[in-house]
């Protein structure tokens, strides 16, 4: 009896388990969002976020375009990325960009410097993890929360607004020691994206085109889902951005409205 019983009880905190993983990313949405005063709620059949990460920019002026187009409100994460045409994310050449989208009313969180991909906590205090180009990185709190007051800094020194709290680590890797530092740098809630959200516009277009990724994405987003895109993709040949005006119509002819993760004042 007690052998079933056990079985009985593991069987039981699966299924728990299980329902809270599948709840996680709308309670995510939840936590750090508040309706836009500019989403017509009342008619809405659900809320979708759109989060942008900058990757290399190559397509920048594009998605800004279509947005505008669309009238639809995005949450940009800045890294201070090298784009496509050799100059830094956060330079002094991209301030007209970031002002305008700024003076349209998007948020913009924290998505670190230099991009270093989180591997795992020490024992000796310090994080691990490894740059762009594969090499160890360490990092204890000060050069930690350098990576995201950095952002902040250069972003408010363009466009004389600051970072919401919003963050969201390089690849979405995160450990217990950078959430906790991230919270105590100021930037206390981490956003990453939903399964569905995730569209899918940094995989090989030979392996996944823009109709398969379209499709899908057709198909699967429901309410509450954050998708992910990046303002460009070097290694990607078919660019998303071709197929985005279709994607985010297909939304609305479903009914959805768009909105941004916001949070309450830092």
């Amino acid at each position: 009896m007690a052998s079933t019983f056990t079985r009985m009880l593991h069987a039981s905190r699966l299924l728990i388990l299980l329902y809270l993983c599948l709840q996680l990313p709308q309670a995510v949405a939840q936590a750090v969002t508040r309706p836009d005063s500019r989403t017509d709620t009342g008619s809405c059949k659900g809320t979708l976020y759109l989060t942008l990460d900058v990757g290399n920019m190559r397509n920048a002026e594009r998605i800004a375009g279509i947005l505008r187009q669309e009238q639809i409100k995005a949450s940009f994460f800045l890294a201070n990325n090298r784009t496509e045409r050799g100059d830094h994310v956060l330079d002094d050449s991209w301030q007209q960009y970031w002002k305008a989208r700024v003076a349209e009313g998007h948020v913009f969180g924290n998505h670190t410097w230099s991009h270093h991909f989180a591997r795992k906590d020490l024992d000796n205090g310090k994080l691990y993890a490894v740059s762009r180009t594969g090499k160890a990185v360490y990092m204890d709190k000060k050069s930690f929360c350098r990576e995201l007051t950095e952002v902040d800094t250069a972003f408010h020194h363009l466009t004389g607004q600051h970072l919401s709290g919003l963050w969201r680590a390089p690849a979405g890797r995160t450990t217990q020691q950078s959430i906790r530092w991230a919270g105590e740098c100021g930037y206390p809630v981490h956003v990453g994206w939903t399964h569905a959200g995730y569209l899918g516009d940094d995989t090989s277009s030979k392996t996944y085109p823009n109709q398969v990724l379209l499709k899908r994405a057709l198909a699967n987003i429901r309410s509450g889902d954050i998708l992910l895109m990046h303002l460009g993709i070097h290694d990607r040949k078919q660019d998303f951005v071709d197929v985005l005006p279709e994607l985010l119509r297909g939304l609305k002819q479903k009914g959805f409205c768009f909105s941004t993760l916001r949070m309450g004042d830092r």
